[in-house]
């Protein structure tokens, strides 16, 4: 189930020709639907690079549906994965003309693709289309900054913690029987990746947590959260 966010912005490309302009209904406007009025959508297959490192940085992008990773290939052949961004989020921000890292589908996606050109010259005499990229841009910078907290000072199973309790939340999984069950689009060397583990010590965490019946594993892709106390106290 897309996330409110992804759903305003799907709403948005319902009817393209008759989104209305931009003084209407400005006060019902979220940040994510301020901006992807200005884009077009488009598709990607599982794996597909979306752009690559070093490319022209010449757009902004929304997820629709499905997710992306934000990588770079570091030159000994490791990879570290920077976000994954799923359906609402915004990615491909710099500040440079070339991206500095590559972005790929997890899965199959769909994102509006918006041209970096046309954001800044409409920001400049657009008060809420610049108040809506700030929104978007402090909301980026504090998921690095948590993120860069989970590297630095959290152990392997704090870690794997943390990540399944913000794929929970921002998935908007709903409670089950059994627990909250979350399905992860990313392999388990993706989520190493992420984490700055290894997919042994990943698949290790995460039989531990099984163990203590924190979580169910009913496959690879599926997690249940059984027990949110205990994996809150982690994340703590």
């Amino acid at each position: 189930m897309p996330s409110p966010a992804a759903a305003i912005a799907q709403k948005a490309y319902a009817h393209p020709m008759t989104a209305p302009r931009w003084g209407d209904e400005a006060e019902t406007r979220s940040p994510i639907d301020v901006v992807a009025r200005l884009g077009i959508v488009a598709s990607y297959a599982r794996n597909a690079e979306i752009f690559g490192e070093d490319q022209a940085a010449d757009h902004l992008y929304i997820v629709l549906s499905g997710a992306v990773r934000i990588c770079k290939l570091l030159g000994d052949g490791r990879r570290q994965i920077e976000t994954f961004c799923l359906a609402g989020d915004v990615f491909g921000w710099e500040m440079e003309p070339r991206h500095r890292f590559s972005a790929e589908a997890v899965s199959e996606c769909k994102v509006v693709r918006i041209k970096r050109s046309i954001l800044f010259s409409r920001a400049a005499d657009d008060a809420e289309l610049a108040h809506a990229l700030w929104a978007l841009t402090a909301s980026e910078l504090g998921r690095a900054q948590s993120h860069l907290l989970v590297l630095g000072r959290k152990t392997a199973q704090e870690r794997v913690a943390t990540f399944l309790l913000d794929m929970a939340a921002r998935a908007g999984s709903g409670q089950g029987t059994n627990g909250i069950e979350v399905t992860l689009p990313m392999s388990r060397q993706d989520i190493a990746d992420f984490l700055g583990l290894t997919i042994e010590t990943v698949s290790r965490t995460l039989t531990h947590l099984e163990e203590i019946s924190a979580i169910a594993l009913p496959s690879s892709r599926r997690v249940v959260l059984r027990d949110g106390a205990a994996l809150r106290r982690l994340n703590s």
